[in-house]
């Protein structure tokens, strides 16, 4: 990205009105925190006349702040007489997620009947889930669970499409202790494999398949061969649930493959269990989620996530940064097999909370299809990628227009850097100029985020506000010393751990401590791999990742660094830059670029890049060669896959390309090389 220097004006500024409305500004008026710096200062920092330090005392105090529900309540808020790579949060407490989500809003209570889930999908069908309907459900799952011997520690695959099953699913197995495994439905073989073999999965709930783009997508055939690939690597999974989302069974099944000794359908495994189950109470720390990084880089790790920490990590996130308030109803575009997929039902459900769930493509069967659900269902909080809006904001600013967007009282986004155009045009056109963009950056290591505004925050274009309650974050150079308040770019790193934050990955701690805790050893401190920098007005700013750095001719540049360069420019939508091997320089700069809509590609256009990011980053790292491409292979949640480009471009094998949304985008990079 940019320099913080084109940052500098505000561009939301929150009315006193607003502010003091706010659930983060009624916790500080409860504990006498004067303003933003403050509170910061008082969830991270030692608190005097308290025994504990500030981060100790915010986890503690949140709990009851939250409501959230132990069974038996902790010891003490945490050990880590073994370092903060090691801490055990609530050590003696006994906790269940799905208690906290579901059992207690549906039995007995107000919620009962309170919508869980408003569920499209991409044909148009529209349907609504109670809490009582979610608790039903999720009992069921968890009796067809236990009736195939899964138990507290076992591992739970799901490949499934974005239906409202997959939310009992989920807590299905929370109710019973079994480790929940979600997959991305995009996924093909190689990488669904991966994650049934590596925690060997003897369960895999899974569907016939799901619509995209109008088009039936099988899903059996692909978990059929990703169950025979997975049990030549020694993982049988004995049972697979089968949902009938496109209306096969109903053809005898006649297009899939089907095992009788395995495969069930949902209604027969599921449907016939009794709606009763008592769930069950578990330590603490026990595994609530194993949830596999996306392997963009290397091999994925498989990232172990408590019950506890996951809890109250997300429904602090979304009770604070996302101002939960009881009408919400809040979509969060997400495959249940990334974090935010999770993360978005249990932050929402602890408040007995309406999450959307969507099952489609958002421009089908035209680009306003967000912006129509937004106006048809009323809802309060829209969260999206920076890519899929640049995507959609090409489409022009009449699809939006023609929708009444005023129901959204708050925006978000995750995943990557924005760019300020791109930013202002979300902000104003969507958020109608008045609406804060909770713009937060974390990962699936802590199911949460280490930087995240406050909606009491002023925002300038692209910036992340500031530390998440709780999380003691810094900005170091390379001795680990802090540079924060100096302005400088630096590596993002956590100084202390937090109780979601995975204490091991799936398989052992070498590589564990190796990936996350090894750069800056004394003090032990967490290296997220950010480039990061905090402005002279407190705000902060990402700068793309420090391990994807260019090293061109001895001078490093990161990749978003010179598409940030290139998306100044006016002519440009999207952006990729890659390194290329260069026997001058060692490493050149390739760049691709979408182009606004109308704009079209020349010499002339070429050379203006260039120069521009000459200007801005300095000659050495204007690019080799600019290529022009009319979209770039994306997931399905709209994230450009950059190690396909540079791939690509390189003529290596691709490996395994399974979650790519538009695979076709891959033949037109290979065109313009």
């Amino acid at each position: 990205m940019a320099s913080t220097e084109e940052f500098d004006e505000v561009a939301f500024e929150p009315s006193r009105e607003f502010v003091e409305s706010t659930n983060v500004y009624e916790f500080m008026q409860a504990y006498d925190i004067e303003d933003y710096e403050a509170l910061i200062e008082r969830t991270t920092s030692e608190v005097d006349g308290v025994d504990a330090s500030g981060v100790e005392w915010f986890w503690d105090e949140v709990v009851d702040y939250l409501d959230v529900e132990f069974y038996e309540n902790y010891d003490r808020v945490r050990d880590d007489s073994e370092g903060p790579q090691f801490s055990e949060w609530y050590p003696g407490g006994t906790i269940n997620v799905a208690h906290n989500a579901v059992d207690r809003h549906a039995v007995d209570a107000p919620a009962r009947n309170t919508v869980a889930c408003i569920w499209e999908g991409e044909l148009g069908a529209v349907r609504e889930i109670t809490f009582h309907d979610l608790h039903r459900q999720s009992n069921r799952v968890a009796n067809a669970l236990d009736e195939h011997g899964v138990g507290e520690g076992d591992t739970v695959g799901l490949y499934m499409p974005m239906v409202p099953e997959v939310i009992s699913i989920l807590y299905g197995c929370f109710k019973v202790g079994a480790i929940a495994v979600p997959i991305f439905s995009g996924f093909g073989v190689d990488a669904t494999a991966t994650r049934l073999a590596d925690p060997e999965c003897s369960v895999l709930f899974t569907g016939d398949g799901f619509y995209r783009r109008g088009e039936p997508v099988t899903l059996k055939d692909t978990a059929d061969e990703a169950i025979a690939q997975a049990a030549e690597e020694g993982t049988t999974v004995e049972h697979t649930v089968v949902y009938d989302r496109l209306g096969s069974r109903a053809d005898d099944g006649t297009d899939i493959q089907w095992d009788d000794a395995r495969d069930e359908w949902w209604g027969d495994a599921v449907g016939e269990q009794s709606s009763a189950f008592e769930t069950r109470e578990l330590d603490a720390n026990a595994p609530a989620m194993l949830l596999y990084s996306s392997g963009t880089t290397g091999e994925p790790k498989g990232i172990v996530l408590p019950h506890a920490g996951v809890q109250i990590q997300c429904a602090k996130e979304v009770y604070f940064a996302f101002d939960h308030q009881p009408a919400d109803r809040f979509f969060w575009v997400s495959d249940i097999g990334w974090m935010m997929g999770p993360w978005t039902l249990i932050g929402n459900h602890t408040f007995a909370g309406t999450v959307f769930m969507y099952e489609g493509a958002p421009d089908y069967p035209e680009p306003d299809r967000f912006w129509r659900m937004i106006d048809e269902h009323d809802l309060s909080t829209f969260g999206i990628s920076p890519t899929a809006i640049r995507a959609l904001r090409k489409h022009g600013d009449d699809w939006v227009a023609d929708h009444d967007l005023s129901s959204l009282r708050l925006l978000g986004s995750t995943g990557e850097p924005w760019d300020p155009e791109t930013w202002l045009w979300f902000h104003e056109h969507v958020g109608g100029g008045e609406t804060p963009i909770v713009n937060m950056s974390g990962g699936t290591e802590i199911c949460g985020c280490f930087l995240m505004p406050m909606p009491i925050q002023p925002l300038k274009p692209c910036t992340l506000g500031g530390p998440g309650l709780g999380m003691d974050i810094d900005i170091v150079d390379e001795t680990g010393e802090s540079v924060a308040d100096s302005h400088e770019r630096g590596f993002l790193v956590a100084r202390d751990s937090c109780p979601s934050m995975t204490t091991g990955l799936w398989g052992g701690d070498e590589r564990y401590l190796n990936e996350y805790w090894s750069t800056f050893e004394d003090p032990p401190m967490w290296d997220h791999g950010d480039w990061a920098q905090k402005d002279e007005d407190g705000l902060w700013f990402l700068h793309g990742r420090a391990d994807d750095a260019l090293n061109v001719a001895g001078r490093k540049v990161g990749p978003a660094e010179v598409e940030g360069a290139l998306l100044d420019h006016d002519a440009v939508n999207q952006a990729a830059a890659v390194g290329v091997p260069d026997d001058t320089t060692g490493t050149a700069v390739v760049t691709y670029v979408v182009l606004e809509s109308g704009v079209e590609g020349s010499e002339r256009l070429r050379e203006a890049l260039t120069a521009q990011v000459g200007e801005e980053l300095g000659k050495p790292f204007r690019p080799r060669e600019v290529l022009f491409v009319d979209e770039f292979p994306k997931t399905q949640s709209g994230k450009i896959i950059r190690r396909a480009i540079e791939s690509v471009y390189r003529g290596e094998d691709l490996g395994d390309m399974s979650s790519i949304e538009n695979p076709a985008a891959l033949d037109e990079i290979r065109s313009a090389r």
